[in-house]
């Protein structure tokens, strides 16, 4: 039997901390999902097929490491792939109170499904999307916060953004 495990999140951007989680999430089991869904709260810099190519470009050297989008209740779409793990990384007392939250309420929904909760490597426990969302809006320099490739593309972005000389 294959262990599956989903690792949820908008992913806009992609950071080194999420990139830390999934490798390895794929360490601890037989196969990890990258679930980007749509988060109606957030402003995202990328839409969601954008962060889906970005997100199989980064992983596509792990080869038990898929890539989805999808939308509706996490624990349902868990359900629906077998997963037997929602995995979630935590970096701060204030993400273990939400997180704990959310894996009631997910348990309670769907009692087939558990989380597992690993902690943020402290190199990268400072980083988060919404930060670097800021730091990159602000024109700072977001090199070693997100993977190279993010980092391209925000450049391209910023490039068109850019006025004309």
């Amino acid at each position: 039997m294959t262990r599956l495990a989903i690792c949820p999140g908008s992913f806009d951007p992609l950071t080194v901390g999420h990139v830390d989680l999934v490798e390895r999430a794929a360490a601890l089991f037989d196969r990890v999902v990258v679930a980007i869904l749509v988060n109606s709260d957030k402003s995202p810099l990328f839409t969601q097929a954008e962060r889906v190519a970005i997100v199989r470009e980064v992983f596509a050297p792990v080869k038990n490491v898929d890539v989805e989008a999808f939308d509706g209740l996490l624990v349902d779409y868990a359900d629906r792939r077998g997963a037997v793990a929602i995995v979630r990384g935590l970096r701060s007392a204030t993400d273990t109170d939400y997180e704990l939250s959310m894996s009631l309420m997910n348990r309670h929904l769907k009692p087939s499904v558990d989380t597992v909760f690993l902690p943020t490597a402290a190199s990268v426990a400072h980083v988060s999307s919404r930060l670097v969302k800021e730091v990159w809006r602000l024109g700072g320099d977001v090199g070693g916060l997100v993977p190279p490739v993010v980092e391209a593309r925000l450049r391209a972005m910023r490039a068109m953004d850019a006025p004309a000389r």
